[in-house]
């Protein structure tokens, strides 16, 4: 499988086996704009209806049939199996080809030998969600990156922050006036970025759960960003805009990222009044030019609402 960028997952939306209008989404752009999905027959599938998700789900892989034969609009497609066992039963389909990977519930250290020895399909990609109370333990999180990175590598697309889960680990459930980074997930989501992102795994951003308030999303989406999140969950297609227009890039920020990643830059210079130091600043560029390649460039006017396409992506 050709490598995939994390930053192609962008807002990823998440849709019950069950929903009748799945194809028309993949394949017939009714969420234009859309760059992942996730199948889901988790949370989201009541226990009595599992049985009738999963005929649904091969009825999907079927119509929208293999991911290499899809338009490069289509979104990536993930699968959210319910348990390790059910990852094995899909592991098997010839369907199965059609999905860009798994996303894997509820991973823990103590589950990760489960899903290693069910999901054996090289071509499949795994995004492990992280939402249980182990979570908050950063010795446990640095354990389970290392064990991560020696069973699975590089079939890790991205981990994924699971904010409600770990709230309801507390008892607890956001404020709908305030940040998530206001909440103890304000010491996780960094803790996470610092000792996972360090292992050099990319992660998304949980959901924000309210539709009534964008301007607080948007601050939201600056305080993903600035830790280093590369997509988010979104709950409602109308989500899906505003977080890819965060993920644009600021002009300036595109421009010195350039410059740092240009051979002949001395070792230090000022930009913007600020100093850069390529050595130090590499890895922050090349983050910068590869999220310019999926979201674009802020403009600098602040009258032009079109932002600047550099690059089109390749899947």
């Amino acid at each position: 499988m050709d490598r995939i960028s994390p930053w192609a997952l962008g807002a990823t939306l998440y849709m019950p086996a069950t929903r009748a209008d799945i194809v028309d989404v993949i394949c017939a752009d009714k969420q234009p704009g859309l760059r992942s999905l996730v199948i889901c027959l988790e949370d989201a599938v009541a226990s009595t209806d599992v049985e009738h998700a999963l005929q649904s789900l091969r009825a999907i892989l079927t119509a929208i049939g293999p991911r290499v034969s899809r338009s490069s609009r289509s979104p990536l497609v993930f699968v959210r199996p319910r348990d390790s066992k059910m990852a094995a039963l899909l592991n098997e389909w010839p369907e199965i080809t059609a999905a860009h990977g798994f996303v894997v519930p509820k991973l823990s250290l103590a589950t990760l030998g489960e899903w290693v020895r069910a999901v054996t399909n090289p071509d499949l990609l795994l995004m492990p969600t992280l939402e249980t109370s182990d979570v908050y333990n950063p010795g446990a999180m640095g354990e389970l990156g290392c064990a991560l990175r020696s069973e699975l590598g590089d079939r890790i697309l991205a981990l994924r922050i699971g904010g409600n889960d770990l709230m309801s680990c507390l008892g607890l459930r956001r404020n709908p006036a305030t940040t998530l980074y206001q909440t103890p997930m304000g010491y996780v989501i960094p803790m996470l970025c610092g000792v996972l992102g360090a292992q050099g795994f990319a992660l998304t951003a949980p959901v924000f759960e309210q539709l009534a308030t964008p301007q607080l999303l948007a601050e939201e989406l600056d305080l993903d960003i600035a830790h280093g999140l590369v997509g988010k969950t979104a709950i409602h297609p109308t989500q899906i805009a505003q977080i890819h227009d965060g993920f644009r890039v600021p002009l300036e920020d595109y421009n010195c990222a350039k410059l740092i990643v240009d051979g002949s830059a001395p070792a230090v210079f000022k930009h913007n009044d600020a100093m850069v130091e390529p050595a130090t600043h590499y890895n922050w560029a090349i983050n910068i030019i590869e999220r310019v390649k999926w979201h674009g460039v802020k403009p600098a006017e602040a009258g032009i609402a079109e932002p600047v396409r550099l690059a089109e992506a390749v899947r």
